[in-house]
């Protein structure tokens, strides 16, 4: 199972207008820094996120993956997502193309609708076509993906005749992901496509998305794929600290007051210590405590969904740098060797049976 991280690139919301440069420069100076440490520690995957928000930084997420891959070596980079909704598919994939020929082949992309709107009137396109937007844009990126010359027409965008898209990736087919919240459509659309599947768990009992890669299976059958081909990733919350103690508290203030502030956009109510508690024991949405806690949440979660990838969101709202480099040595170094060694062992029981 490959193990990795993501973000958003999370700034200070309510900066000053001439600080904000400021401020997103050095979030970005912390970013790369921490997508080398990753890259040093021997985590497999980093995903940057898209958003066009003040409480973000990155909305041009290639850009940065570009200056990561200048600076690693073997770590995949991937957007997480990509707001392909608001997108033009020709472009994402030059973007990532060219990010691919930089990292001698460790692109990839991350399509989704995106948790938030704004892009959509920034980019002037109407929500009101916004499930046709993706399925059109998502049809239109594979054909370039698989395919030097394109013939496409759709109703969302201009057709193409004929046209080449440069430059090509390094890899035969640059991988496509979809990631989905939990729309069981998105996620039958996924399998149906063969496409690989990341899904995102932000609340609840992890278990009970379970379901959700049972339908993505069966759909991938209906579609004439092999679902034991196909990627899985569940992606979380969650923090590694020294101690579980540590962990807690060093993440409780800044996560709960970026969701806190999501809430009341969108008449959530807020969150309290218990529930953010509740969240974090052994049957809530967070991944949070030492290497050993952290691990075994890891290994007893993948018994649910029998994912290939994990992706872990530490750096969300304003967590301190040195918090998030010490969380990220400490899963490369810790979690991930002992997270390797229970699957392990799991499979020689199994085997042994």
């Amino acid at each position: 199972m490959e193990l990795g991280l993501y973000t958003f690139a999370d700034v200070n919301p309510e900066a000053a207008s001439g600080d904000r440069g400021r401020d997103a420069a050095q979030r970005v100076k912390n970013l790369l820094e921490e997508i080398e440490l990753a890259d040093q520690v021997g985590l497999d995957v980093f995903g940057l996120g898209e958003h066009h928000r003040p409480d973000y930084m990155a909305s041009a997420p290639a850009v940065i993956l570009a200056a990561a891959a200048a600076r690693t070596k073997n770590i995949k980079l991937t957007s997480a997502v990509t707001v392909l909704s608001s997108d033009d598919p020709v472009r994402v994939y030059q973007q990532y193309a060219t990010l691919d020929l930089i990292s001698n082949g460790r692109a990839e992309v991350m399509a989704g609708r995106g948790s938030f709107i704004e892009s959509f009137p920034l980019f002037g396109y109407n929500l009101d076509d916004y499930d046709q937007l993706f399925s059109e844009k998502l049809e239109l990126l594979l054909a370039i993906r698989d395919e030097e010359k394109v013939t496409w027409s759709g109703e969302t965008r201009a057709p193409i005749d004929g046209r080449g898209v440069y430059p090509r990736s390094l890899q035969e087919k640059l991988p496509v992901w979809i990631a989905v919240g939990g729309t069981p459509a998105s996620v039958a659309r996924a399998g149906y496509l063969g496409l690989p599947l990341a899904l995102a768990i932000i609340g609840g009992e992890p278990a009970r998305f379970a379901p959700l890669f049972d339908l993505y299976r069966e759909a991938a059958k209906k579609g004439g794929h092999d679902p034991a081909t196909l990627q899985t990733s569940i992606n979380v919350h969650g923090f590694i600290a020294d101690t579980t103690e540590a962990a807690l508290d060093q993440f409780y203030g800044p996560s709960t007051s970026v969701m806190n502030r999501i809430g009341r956009e969108r008449g959530w109510g807020p969150s309290s210590r218990a529930q953010f508690d509740q969240s974090a024991s052994s049957r809530g949405a967070l991944f949070i405590g030492d290497p050993e806690r952290v691990a075994e949440k890891i290994v007893a979660q993948h018994k649910n969904f029998g994912n290939t990838r994990f992706l872990l969101q530490m750096a969300i709202g304003l967590m301190p740098h040195d918090q998030i480099m010490r969380g990220i040595e400490l899963y490369g170094t810790k979690v991930a060797p002992l997270v390797r060694q229970m699957l392990a062992e799991t499979k020689v029981d199994a085997m042994a049976k």
